[in-house]
């Protein structure tokens, strides 16, 4: 068996492993940052990292209120996860020119939820070939930069992103 070691992860579980209560509730408690990796905030929802993403810039759009499906939100809460959801489209092709995007929600346990009590979308940005054998035989995943480096990437680029149209991309990564 091989294994693919992560020490920094350590921090992480020993913080976590003991909390109580709705984890994107206590997020939107906490002050912005890269301990909370929330990269903006709306009136009634607010855009954050995945703490397990499938790819770097795996983004969630998560309204305030505590509720386990779409149709329990008021519709400007729709509308606006909506909107969100378009602008950080926005900010990742301008951050990390990815060639498509995945966009989903997971509504309910059954559905393969994580956090079914509290709806949310995911943003997950893709790239030709981002499938290699490390997911595919080793389901693994391999992420080519720390959580907090993404924050500070996509936190910086959503207070003014650049303009950069869909397949435009030669001078947006800037890494």
């Amino acid at each position: 068996m091989n294994h693919l070691w992560s020490p920094w992860r350590m921090a992480y579980i020993a913080k976590h492993s003991k909390m109580e209560g709705c984890v994107f509730c206590i997020a939107a408690a906490t002050t912005d940052g890269p301990e909370n990796l929330i990269v903006h905030r709306g009136q009634r929802a607010f855009v954050i990292l995945n703490r397990f993403p499938y790819t770097s810039g795996h983004l969630m759009v998560v309204p305030f209120a505590h509720q386990p499906s779409l149709e329990a939100l008021e519709a400007d809460t729709r509308a606006e996860m909506i909107e969100l959801v378009t602008q950080a489209m926005h900010v990742l092709r301008a951050v990390y020119c990815p060639q498509g995007f995945n966009l989903g929600a997971n509504i309910g346990e059954a559905a393969g939820a994580g956090i079914a009590e509290h709806v949310h979308l995911h943003i997950v940005p893709r790239w030709s070939g981002d499938t290699n054998f490390m997911s595919s035989l080793g389901q693994t995943r391999v992420l080519p930069e720390e959580l907090e480096q993404t924050w500070r990437r996509l936190n910086r680029a959503w207070q003014s992103p650049p303009p950069v149209a869909p397949g435009d991309c030669a001078e947006a990564i800037g890494m």
